[in-house]
């Protein structure tokens, strides 16, 4: 799984974190998240604001 799989990131997320309110995550902890999913196998230094926006708002429309 790499950083722009953003959708499957999301799933895995709802799964890992239901209880958990997207919307109050910060991006620090969002990103240390996303990095400890299995299968997750990108470079840690290429994630940004960008990308973590796009993970946070997927993982808002899965979560509904």
């Amino acid at each position: 799984m790499k950083w722009t799989d953003v959708q499957e990131i999301a799933i895995e997320l709802v799964e890992r974190h239901p209880d958990v309110d997207p919307l109050q995550v910060r991006f620090t902890d969002l990103r240390r998240w996303v990095l400890e999913l299995p299968g997750f196998d990108d470079d840690p230094e290429r994630s940004g604001e960008r990308i973590l926006e796009a993970i946070q708002q997927a993982w808002i429309e899965e979560a509904d």
